[in-house]
């Protein structure tokens, strides 16, 4: 593909305001992968009220099984991904200290081992985008494209990442953030 913006993996994309009514409104997503057959991605800020021993049908730690669930995206609602992030993992697949892993056994694996710096992340569906999709929408300013961080995708309280991420931003971003959910009720 000829015309392929350059690559947003290991970035966020964030609802510009650009996003409502659709299933993407004031959500923050981390691209994982972003090449010339398309883009896939998961959103960072949509717990699902669940755990994933509520959810997940297998014999898992205990630990495991208390983490809270997250969902990734519209696409494939039975499909898991996690992010892993560790200090001692410089070459993550998704960027410096984050690796994307799909495999339950890996995850089992990683909720296992000791490590003082381990963060886990467990995703139900995903964000998916056609070849050129998401280079279109860029284009079309439906998202704010933002530098990801491991200490933004591992934060506390992922439900409000989009707005702490826009009130950081200042300025029209802060008043974005500081808007009703619903315009009809200001």
């Amino acid at each position: 593909m000829a015309d392929m913006t350059k690559s947003l993996q290991g970035q966020l994309l964030l609802d510009g305001g650009n996003l409502r009514g659709s299933w993407f409104h004031r959500s923050v997503v981390l691209i994982c992968q972003h090449n010339e057959e398309g883009a896939f991605g998961l959103v960072l800020n949509r717990p699902s009220g669940a755990n994933i021993g509520e959810a997940v049908v297998a014999d898992l730690p205990e630990t495991l099984k208390q983490m809270p669930l997250q969902i990734g995206g519209p696409v494939q609602p039975g499909a898991l991904s996690y992010l892993h992030g560790d200090a001692f993992l410089p070459s993550g697949s998704v960027m410096p200290n984050v690796d994307l892993g799909h495999s339950l056994e890996q995850l089992i694996e990683l909720a296992g081992e000791f490590s003082p710096t381990r963060k886990i992340l467990v995703f139900a569906g995903y964000a998916g985008w056609s070849p050129g999709q998401l280079d279109d929408e860029i284009r079309r300013d439906a998202w704010l494209i933002h530098p990801a961080t491991p200490e933004l995708i591992f934060g506390p309280e992922p439900a409000g990442l989009w707005h702490r991420i826009l009130r950081e931003l200042g300025g029209k971003f802060r008043l974005l953030s500081d808007s009703p959910d619903d315009p009809a009720s200001n």
